[in-house]
């Protein structure tokens, strides 16, 4: 089948960003705009999210079991064991709460469109949170975005979240607050995945 000169000439950036036509098409629909009444998520161009950080089916040889949520804060990566040596990645961003835990512990928790109520540590290093000491609301401009999971050991919390954000410019990024944030359009995919109870792991440098 030929390809025409414009053809190849849209194609080209893709392939040398390393991304196939295929792909870039599923990016697209990743990233698609999501509906909601009350909190519409816009799409969300691929192309403001470098392709290593998107959303996508990679190799991932591990022993972890199926539904195994690994979080590489190194890396800046998210990993669901799908087993098969295949997992889905995702781009996160670390907050300076999200180095605070090691190892395993389990999702005892899941909220969609959570509050969030900062930390002592939060407002302490920023007094301008004492404004937000009552807590904030679930939404649009909420900092744990779409969805949250908390994460638990011996069925306490642990204070370890991840979470959605508003500000998708801070993914593959370490932060100044907050624990492993990831794009709103990929917890909501995290989120419907996972059950309460689901295994965590994360590794720390």
């Amino acid at each position: 089948m030929a390809i025409s000169r414009r053809g190849f000439l849209i194609g080209l950036p893709l392939f040398a960003a390393g991304c196939s036509v295929s792909e870039y098409g599923n990016d697209i629909r990743n990233y698609a705009a999501v509906s909601h009444p009350q909190f519409p998520l816009a799409a969300l161009s691929p192309d403001k999210i470098k392709p290593e950080l998107r959303r996508r089916e990679v190799e991932y040889k591990s022993n972890h079991k199926p539904d195994t949520i690994v979080v590489n804060t190194p890396e800046r990566r998210l990993y669901y064991v799908l087993g098969d040596n295949k997992a889905i990645r995702y781009g996160i961003g670390v907050g300076k709460e999200g180095l605070a835990l090691r190892g395993n512990a389990t999702i005892g928790r899941k909220a969609e469109w959570p509050s969030w109520t900062p930390t002592g540590n939060m407002i302490a290093r920023d007094p301008r949170n004492r404004q937000y000491a009552g807590g904030v609301p679930g939404g649009l401009n909420n900092p744990l975005g779409a969805r949250a999971l908390y994460l638990y050991r011996g069925g306490k919390d642990t204070m370890f979240r991840i979470h959605g954000t508003n500000q998708p410019q801070s993914i593959g990024l370490a932060m100044s607050s907050g624990c492993i944030r990831m794009l709103n359009h990929d917890i909501i995919d995290l989120y419907n995945r996972t059950l309460v109870g689901t295994n965590v792991v994360v590794i720390q440098a």
